[in-house]
């Protein structure tokens, strides 16, 4: 490893990536976990929720890996692949209309000014209806793993939601080990649009926007009659994301045609020195 690396630091809605160039690796694969961790640890270092490695790929634009702030891998986030697809574009690694890999699939992206819309993988599971103990209480649940696994409970006023304490509770849930799964808090605004509050797991805390969770929020209210695509999901930081879908069958949990689409900003970009790895 050699030092000073490049890199840039991104916003999507609020969740913030550090992205590096990696098509010339200088990372082994056994290093790259507590590397992430390092770098993304905040007021030591850079600071991020989480690291995106951009690689070349055989047949897409390119691959990406991704860790969430622990260093643990994740399949895939949404926002983080809106920055990721800005970031190649911005650069000359890829065309504006993009596809990259990902251990979710192909994930497919248009670039439009600041604006990225993906095309998202079908949700690889869906669960109505689960009853679970949190807060003290049996409160009943959603599921929907669109490219990570998402518990949503939709709550009649987000602003008084405990999110770090039930999230936590969920997230760690032997429902859903061992791998665990990210929280959202989903409130009904309008027949298209919600808010929605993530306690993503990796981060173990709240974060400003959660792609992935903002998908299966809308996913699932739409297969409850809750709202209609498109919809406008706003998130804690404020910032609006557009999930789009078609309902196919509600009764088998059939959707296609999904997308997301939001802004995905330049913040700087900068030489990481070696001292910000203690």
């Amino acid at each position: 490893m050699h030092f000073p690396i490049p890199f840039t630091k991104m916003s999507g809605t609020g969740n913030d990536f550090i992205i590096m160039d990696h098509r010339r690796p200088f990372l082994a694969e056994e290093e790259i976990s507590a590397f992430a961790a390092k770098v993304c640890k905040r007021m030591f270092s850079v600071g991020a929720d989480g690291l995106i490695l951009i690689e070349e790929h055989p047949t897409a634009d390119f691959q990406w890996h991704f860790f969430n702030g622990d260093g643990s891998r994740a399949e895939m986030c949404g926002n983080g692949a809106r920055c990721a697809a800005r970031y190649a574009y911005e650069k000359g690694i890829a065309p504006a209309a993009m596809s990259f890999m990902t251990m979710a699939g192909l994930i497919r992206a248009e670039v439009t000014g600041l604006l990225v819309k993906l095309e998202m993988t079908p949700p690889t599971a869906t669960d109505q209806g689960l009853p679970l103990i949190f807060g003290g209480e049996e409160r009943i649940i959603q599921f929907s793993n669109t490219g990570v696994p998402h518990a949503v409970y939709f709550v009649d006023s987000n602003g008084q939601t405990p999110v770090k304490e039930w999230g936590r509770e969920v997230r760690m849930h032997a429902r859903f080990q061992p791998a665990g799964t990210n929280v959202n808090f989903a409130q009904i605004t309008g027949p298209d649009s919600l808010t929605v509050r993530t306690y993503e797991r990796g981060v173990e805390d709240e974060t400003m926007a959660c792609g992935t969770g903002a998908v299966a929020a809308a996913l699932l209210g739409g297969l409850l009659g809750y709202v209609t695509s498109p919809v406008a999901v706003t998130s804690s930081g404020g910032e609006i994301l557009t999930i789009y879908f078609t309902l196919e069958d509600r009764e088998k949990n059939l959707v296609s045609g999904i997308f997301l689409e939001g802004p995905a900003n330049f913040i700087y970009e900068g030489q990481l020195h070696q001292e910000a790895l203690r």
